[in-house]
């Protein structure tokens, strides 16, 4: 295979059954693995992925299906067969990768600004790639990712942004005098108010920690993560002002009803 040719070669099909007797329940969720190949879908732009699943459900089944000794039903020559049970399909296929990603989450939400930010880098033996766009809202929906794996914990990956994020817009907010020196630092809850992101980062040697190896340790992930975010993120602050502005003005809004409350 050559990456980026068509080709009409064939993958590896694999088969598996769940082993009653290490796992609680064979019983496969469809609506939890649906979710699982759409995130997937996601984060490999482009990729096709179809679902589908050949259970029969329990409103289609009937005793002679069922039951191992019951005759085939009988009919009439000239009447139709009974129809096949049917099965549910979902196929997932997004062009637009993570911007996708973030839509799909904004997709019952206001946005304050209509393009969804993304960048993608690679370094030695580190890739990233991001998506952002805020709403009207006051949630924080930032899902990070580490070798495809949902980093429910957060990592390396995450700080690195979270910090070039809060340094990138204070210092922007401040050279365009929407945030008076008085009124002291914008903090990163402050910033990340009404915020969908997606950080999605490919290391080579993955280091996981936490209990549930879904928190990645890589050191030096931080630091690439927050060089690169400092550097597109600034660009972008500048090269979009009317967009950032509404940004930061959200952001004020949000340290204004923060202090209030204190008082």
């Amino acid at each position: 295979l050559v990456k980026g040719e068509p080709t009409d070669r064939t993958g590896t099909t694999q088969r598996f059954w769940a082993d009653p007797d290490v796992f609680e329940t064979t019983t496969y969720n469809f609506e939890t693995i649906s979710r699982r190949l759409q995130e997937m879908a996601f984060l490999n732009k482009g990729l096709t992925i179809t679902l589908t699943d050949q259970r029969v459900s329990e409103a289609e089944v009937t005793d002679e299906v069922v039951s191992e000794t019951a005759e085939a039903p009988k009919h009439d020559e000239g009447s139709a067969a009974p129809p096949e049970p049917k099965v549910k399909t979902r196929t997932y296929h997004y062009p637009g990768g993570l911007e996708d990603f973030v839509k799909h989450i904004n997709r019952t939400k206001q946005a304050i600004h209509n393009t969804v930010v993304s960048f993608t880098s690679k370094g030695t033996g580190h890739e990233l790639e991001v998506a952002m766009q805020w709403n009207s809202g006051y949630s924080e929906s930032v899902h990070t990712f580490a070798n495809t794996i949902n980093t429910h914990e957060g990592g390396t990956h995450e700080e690195g942004f979270r910090a070039a994020l809060t340094t990138v817009v204070n210092k922007y907010a401040k050279d365009k005098k929407l945030l008076k020196e008085k009124d002291g630092n914008l903090t990163g809850d402050d910033i990340r108010e009404g915020l969908a992101a997606i950080v999605s980062v490919k290391v080579s040697e993955p280091q996981f920690e936490g209990q549930t190896k879904t928190k990645l340790g890589n050191t030096e992930v931080k630091s690439f993560v927050q060089r690169t975010c400092n550097e597109h993120l600034a660009h972008w602050f500048e090269a979009n002002p009317a967009d950032a502005k509404t940004i930061v003005q959200k952001a004020v809004s949000s340290a204004q009803a923060r202090v209030a409350a204190r008082k």
